[in-house]
């Protein structure tokens, strides 16, 4: 046992001290920095920033002032201002970056609003949109006094009708409580679907790398290749929290320090403020079950290659699994209850995210969640056993060896011994 913690606290060590790892961990605490700062990052840059220039053609000479109006309330970014010029004149003035673009104003054959926008590229969607919104809501007010409409009228046609959505089933979720829980798995998710990948693949590479150095056949000599297998998987597993416990800790801080510049965003519909106790506990033991799980299947299967230009190759089928589970669980992301899910939930390679997706998205009975880690938990124990035998004689076999067929050779190995 002794040599067991070890190799584990070697592993874990050695990778923790990589520049790989650091590099890496850095890189993420910046993203998650820049993410959660995003808000005052942007106000940084728009305080030196001139606004938008648009120039307005009128040829109705009554319609500037309305549509500059209603744009001051649109967009406060954007500038109109009236161009006194032809329309050859106003398209010179754009390629000369006098204004971003120009709109021309004139009548249709109702005596009805009509536009047309000019600028030297269309790719700005925002611009456009906000022009066509004011100009919209221009031709309403002018369409509704042609039929004498009042402005009470009017407000009571277009107020937005209430429409309340009860769900009848009880302990259901509200529909806030739905979009907060939503927000929480779509970033978890992301979180378990990489973290699988990274880690699972670090177990593969690092056991062919040992194997492609030759320092195997000295470390099976004094330490039997199951205490290994073992040991390396819990030492990555060690680090895998490691990181996840310093950007989890850096993001959570800079969103509570930024919380009042997030409002009305994506932290607002899919608010972080109100996470119950449960749904953290089911995504930690998720993430660890996930991880087990196919940190075995890697550990496995990078002991069949002898050369790390083949690890890829050979664990291509497990991160195929992986991508099939996440994307699973993205496209039903508005659908969790549906029978498809159910299913696919209790299917051991994607219950870790598509189980998860439903304990935090639903009020599922406990016995529903108990069953899909207790199915989980049985594959990861029959993939340790047979992984542990698959390993013992994978990392005796040298030569090429990419293909699932070195499977069988590894077992015959093993009885060997």
């Amino acid at each position: 046992m002794n040599k067991f913690w070890i190799i584990l606290v070697h592993t874990y060590l050695n990778k923790l001290k990589t520049k790989s790892f650091l590099v890496t961990t850095l890189l993420t605490v910046v993203i998650t920095l820049g993410l959660t700062n995003m808000s005052n990052i942007i106000e940084v840059f728009d305080k030196g920033g001139d606004k938008e220039k648009v120039a307005v053609l009128d040829e109705t000479g009554q319609l500037y002032e309305p549509l500059k109006e209603q744009m001051s309330s649109l967009n406060k970014n954007l500038q109109l201002t009236e161009f006194d010029g032809t329309e050859k004149e106003a398209e010179k003035a754009v390629e000369k970056g006098e204004y971003v673009g120009f709109v021309q104003l004139r009548y249709n054959a109702e005596q009805l609003p009509e536009a047309k926008y000019k600028a030297m590229s269309v790719a700005e969607s925002a611009i456009f949109s906000d022009l066509q919104s004011g100009l919209q809501q221009m031709k309403t007010m002018l369409a509704a006094s042609k039929i004498n409409l009042t402005p009470e009228q009017l407000q009571q046609l277009y107020e937005p009708v209430s429409f309340e959505k009860i769900a009848l089933e009880e302990n259901a979720k509200t529909e806030e409580e739905l979009n907060q829980a939503r927000g929480l798995v779509y970033v978890l998710l992301f979180v378990i679907y990489f973290a699988v990948i990274m880690y699972a693949s670090m177990i593969a590479m690092e056991v062919a790398t040992e194997k492609s150095s030759r320092v195997m056949e000295i470390l099976i000599s004094s330490v039997s290749p199951i205490k290994q297998m073992f040991a390396k998987i819990l030492g990555i597993g060690l680090l895998s929290l490691t990181q996840l416990a310093v950007l989890l800790s850096v993001g959570y801080f800079s969103i509570k320090r930024n919380m009042s510049s997030l409002e009305g965003g994506f932290f607002d519909a899919f608010g972080f403020g109100n996470i119950s106790l449960s749904t953290i506990a089911y995504a930690v033991i998720f993430f660890i079950l996930g991880y087990f799980l196919y940190a075995t299947l890697a550990a496995f299967l990078g002991s069949l290659v002898s050369r790390i230009e083949d690890v890829q190759q050979m664990i291509t089928p497990m991160t195929l699994l992986v991508v099939a589970g996440f994307m699973i669980a993205m496209f039903v992301l508005g659908k969790p209850d549906s029978p498809f899910i159910v299913i696919t939930s209790y299917i051991p390679f994607f219950t870790p995210m598509i189980m998860f997706l439903r304990v935090g998205m639903l009020n599922i009975p406990v016995w529903e969640a108990a069953l899909g880690i207790s199915i989980l938990m049985a594959t990861i124990v029959i993939l340790a056993v047979f992984g542990a035998r698959v390993y013992r004689g994978g990392v005796l076999m040298y030569g090429k060896s990419n293909s699932f067929k070195d499977i069988k050779k590894a077992l015959q190995l093993t009885k060997k011994e």
